[in-house]
């Protein structure tokens, strides 16, 4: 590769175009400003032609600058994710999940130790994302834990469970006065997420309240977070309120659960995988969904969601 330019001079080369300034792109790059103009001349002779046009003490993309920039860009880029998969890779004995953040917090994480105790042997990995991973292509996770309906080509896939929506509030909440009705709930100050509140609504027969209206988070651990700190009332998965639940830090406002249109599965590449498919972990998940499915009736309004009387 002969024609290839020296990667340092590329990096500082990108990050002068990027950033506009010579000085920002040493301080971005943690070198300083005679190196990154030596590199920026070392590449440019290389190349035989300006890369940049000198606007008094400034640079200026030439035009053969800015279609070079677009295309070492896109390059460094590419290398970048290439790194990123390998460093990811499994390692032997090693199973790789790559799960989203709120249910690898609230339902996977307080569960794994069962599954270590009984396969010491496995070390469990997890990579939380809110992007959903390419198992075929992107090759960092042996597994998936996905919410949708399914199915995805190439993956085998376990269904685990359907999820509940229901409404929790800190039981601190407006001094512990906690409202005892559909209508006193969504009177409260609302903490709003991704879901959608209008099933509720229409399962107990009251209008939603205006969009504008509370808090808005595009992120459940904060919304669950704001919730425990007593800052308004929140519509959430059941899945990943159980545990607080259990715990007292949190309570069901009202015993009415809507289902959650995104059941939960365990998803794998059928053909062409690094190993075996994860049987081990498949079924001790399959055994956690049923203990977790039973625990569910010790809740209010028990496992099923109850006919609902607006009141």
């Amino acid at each position: 590769m002969s024609d290839l330019p020296p990667l340092q001079a590329l990096r500082c080369f990108e990050a002068v175009a990027r950033l506009g300034s010579v000085t920002r792109a040493a301080e971005a790059l943690h070198v300083t400003h005679s190196a990154v103009s030596q590199q920026l001349r070392q590449l440019e002779a290389l190349l035989g032609l300006a890369l940049f046009e000198r606007v008094g003490r400034g640079l200026r993309l030439s035009e053969n600058g800015r279609l070079y920039a677009l295309q070492v860009r896109a390059a460094l880029g590419d290398i970048a994710q290439a790194t990123r998969v390998l460093r990811v890779r499994p390692r032997e004995g090693e199973l790789v999940v790559s799960v989203i953040p709120s249910f690898g917090l609230h339902w996977l994480l307080p569960r794994l130790p069962r599954f270590s105790l009984r396969h010491p042997d496995e070390r469990v990995r997890l990579q939380a994302g809110l992007d959903v991973q390419d198992l075929l292509r992107q090759g960092g996770a042996d597994v998936a834990i996905r919410m949708g309906h399914g199915p995805w080509e190439g993956l085998s896939q376990q269904r685990l469970f359907d999820d509940q929506l229901l409404m929790v509030a800190a039981p601190h909440f407006r001094g512990g006065r906690l409202p005892a009705t559909p209508a006193e709930v969504l009177g409260c100050p609302p903490v709003r997420s991704a879901e959608s509140w209008s099933p509720w609504c229409e399962a107990v027969g009251l209008p939603e309240p205006p969009p504008l209206a509370g808090l808005w988070i595009n992120d459940s651990n904060l919304t669950i977070e704001a919730v425990r700190l007593g800052q308004g009332v929140a519509l959430e998965r059941l899945s990943i309120v159980h545990g607080l639940l259990q715990r007292g830090e949190l309570v069901a406002l009202t015993e009415v659960r809507v289902p959650y249109p995104y059941p939960y599965w365990l998803v794998w590449p059928t053909t062409g995988a690094r190993r075996a498919p994860p049987a081990a972990f498949a079924a001790w998940l399959a055994e956690e969904v049923t203990a977790y499915q039973a625990e569910l009736a010790d809740l209010p309004g028990g496992g099923v969601i109850p006919p609902v009387r607006p009141r």
